[in-house]
């Protein structure tokens, strides 16, 4: 038979559009994807546009005239959120009925003195804040004091900043594992997240010795049906961290687009896994964060012109399928995420041509799919488009 296999690649932020309750969340009119385009007047996609990503309603790309190589279509989230983790989760197959917790006017008291407590250390900020910015206005007191930068956002993350010269890395996880501990039910933060940085006299650079330590899932996820059935799962950049390492068979975390990318064609190529799920985190963390459109473009293009190497690694019985996780418009007010609708492509020799996949009513809808194609079983949460990217078998 056949071997199946998924390559589900999640571009982190790349969303296509407001969600109709995009007001809740003060993200109308954001459009990463579309505003992207207005703001720079052009964006260099050939490959996207051929599988489909101009074609997906709402996009706000050029038109393109050619007929798309797969399926492609757009996801809502039934999560009340916009964060990596719920994104993530719900893209297999766990949707949340609690939303994280989220900290407008920073932590509580007695949170925050229960960590410096635990760490020796008193801490500076504890506000929402942006993280390249937050460790310009406190770098050079925290080198003065060693006092560690807590900070979160409008998403739930308990943030800690540190100069790796005056914490080093393995004194900052530790905080970052003992923040973790401490937020639990009464505090339902998604992720803690070290941010350790280098520089000096208020010339400071965020490195990337990023580590995320998120809650455990709350629920079954398709990575724990898969493993169950005997399915090998890989995980390509922070996807380890993003759930736990929970239903994961082989891991590597690269920390940037260039290194996953790479590391993904590599387990193509060797036909290693049945399920590899990788996140890109650039588009996210070094440039929708930071409001960079021209930066994103490009990361944007680089991810394009590997395509082609992407698309010449997969084998007989795989299916591409490209995605995001929430939106992160550098052109919207502000620097957090933005509510948004996810594209959806997907890309094989199973796959129909030109196959418009619509609206699709959850994040869920992905790894329901990707579930099915692997094991021929439906899985609980999301509906499956399977039937309509491969017809009937």
């Amino acid at each position: 038979m056949l071997k199946r296999r998924v390559i589900l690649i999640v571009l982190d932020s790349v969303g296509i559009g407001a969600l109709p309750d995009a007001a809740e969340f003060g993200d109308v009119g954001s459009n990463t994807l579309g505003n992207i385009y207005k703001a720079r007047k052009r964006l260099e996609l050939p490959n996207l546009y051929a599988l489909g990503l101009a074609n997906i309603e709402g996009s706000g790309l050029p038109s393109c005239t050619c007929e798309p190589m797969g399926a492609y279509g757009r996801a809502m989230e039934l999560t009340k959120a916009k964060d990596t983790t719920s994104g993530h989760w719900e893209l297999a197959g766990l949707c949340m009925d609690r939303p994280f917790q989220v900290f407008p006017n920073g932590f509580p008291r007695e949170l925050v003195e229960a960590f410096e407590s635990r760490i020796g250390r008193k801490t500076l900020c504890n506000a929402p804040a942006s993280g390249t910015v937050v460790i310009q206005q406190y770098g050079d007191e925290h080198v003065r004091t060693g006092s560690p930068i807590v900070y979160t956002s409008a998403d739930s993350v308990f943030q800690i900043a540190a100069h790796e010269g005056v914490i080093p890395l393995d004194e900052l996880y530790d905080m970052c594992k003992t923040a973790r501990s401490l937020l639990n039910e009464e505090f339902f933060v998604g992720r803690v997240i070290a941010r350790p940085f280098i520089g000096a006299d208020g010339n400071y650079t965020r490195t990337e010795n990023r580590r995320d330590y998120a809650v455990p899932p709350t629920g079954d996820t398709v990575l724990d049906a898969m493993l169950r059935n005997a399915l090998v799962t890989v995980a390509v950049g922070k996807i380890e961290d993003i759930f736990a390492h929970r239903g994961i068979s082989v891991a590597n975390h690269t920390k940037n687009n260039r290194d996953g990318i790479e590391a993904t064609i590599e387990y193509m190529s060797a036909g290693t896994g049945d399920f590899i799920f990788t996140n890109l985190v650039d588009f996210d963390m070094l440039y929708g964060h930071r409001n960079d459109v021209e930066g994103y473009a490009r990361a944007l293009e680089y991810f394009d012109a590997q395509l082609p190497r992407i698309i010449g690694a997969m084998q007989a019985g795989d299916m591409l399928m490209l995605t995001a996780d929430h939106g992160c418009d550098p052109t919207h007010p502000g620097t957090d995420h933005t509510r948004e609708y996810i594209p959806v492509l997907a890309y094989g020799a199973m796959v129909l041509r030109n196959t418009n996949l619509g609206t699709l009513r959850s994040f869920a809808d992905i790894g329901a799919t990707a579930y099915e194609y692997l094991t021929g079983e439906p899985w609980g949460v999301g509906a499956s488009f399977l039937s309509e990217l491969i017809g009937a078998e």
